[in-house]
């Protein structure tokens, strides 16, 4: 592994290299924050896929494309005068030490759940007047009821025991099937939208992330059908022609690789 002197070198160098790319290349001199906003959210799903593929080499290639655009985020407000590089690095700086006072001050914690409420108590001392408004508006669905639920359990707000949050699970079901039983389309909707909260409740009592976990579902399921086209296809077979049985012989062999 490099030395601190070899990674800060590292790090002027991209410096460098994303003053000369705005000053001299037409494309770089064009951009905005706005401009880029959608591919540093691009740049973050690839990460993401990088980390679930746990493909090391690419995580080191995505990693760097996000620093690239923290660069340039930083480089753009030091020609308005706002803030740079520094400034970002030092505020960053400044929270971590004042939220972890059990590291840079006299307050003792136990575990990492005296850390996340004393995390979440610091912020609202900081002027912040909900726990929830760290929760970004255009999260996703799935990741945003898992990030509200960690908030508020910070500060007290959760269930005791696993078997609680089972239970919740298994009353919001029975509440879903009565509503497709009615056959009343927005009540069904709202309720498959209380088994899916309740669902990710219990994967954070399980210590599992429900975000990477359907994700890998995707992906599994993504590779088994490609496996299925792919068989079919060298049968000279169209796979709308096909039985449910004879395509589920090949989804079994996809199952087994």
């Amino acid at each position: 592994m490099n030395r601190r002197p070899d990674q800060l070198k590292a790090f002027d160098r991209l410096l460098t290299i994303m003053n000369e790319l705005r000053e001299k290349c037409p494309w770089d001199k064009k951009q905005t924050m706005q401009s880029l906003r959608h591919l540093t959210i691009e740049e973050t799903y690839e990460l993401g896929d990088a980390i679930l593929d746990n493909d090391l080499e690419e995580v080191k290639k995505e990693l760097g494309d996000l620093m690239l655009h923290l660069v340039f985020y930083a480089k753009i407000g030091s020609e308005t005068n706002d803030f740079d590089i520094a400034d970002v690095l030092n505020t960053v700086c400044d929270k971590l030490i004042h939220r972890h006072p059990h590291i840079y001050g006299d307050v003792k914690v136990e575990n990492e759940d005296d850390v996340k409420r004393n995390w979440e108590n610091l912020k609202l001392k900081e002027g912040k007047k909900s726990v929830l408004e760290g929760v970004p508006n255009s999260l996703p669905a799935l990741v945003k009821a898992n990030r509200i639920q960690d908030k508020v359990a910070g500060v007290g707000f959760d269930w005791e025991q696993p078997e609680q949050v089972w239970e919740k699970v298994e009353e919001e079901l029975s509440e879903f099937k009565e509503e497709v039983q009615k056959g009343n389309k927005d009540a069904m909707e709202s309720e498959f939208g209380d088994v899916l909260f309740s669902m990710v409740n219990y994967a954070r009592f399980l210590k599992i992330n429900p975000e990477n976990a359907l994700e890998r579902t995707n992906k599994k399921f993504s590779k088994r059908f490609m496996y299925l086209e792919n068989k079919a296809k060298a049968l000279n077979k169209d796979l709308k022609q096909m039985t449910l049985a004879e395509m589920d012989v090949f989804w079994e062999e996809a199952k087994k690789m």
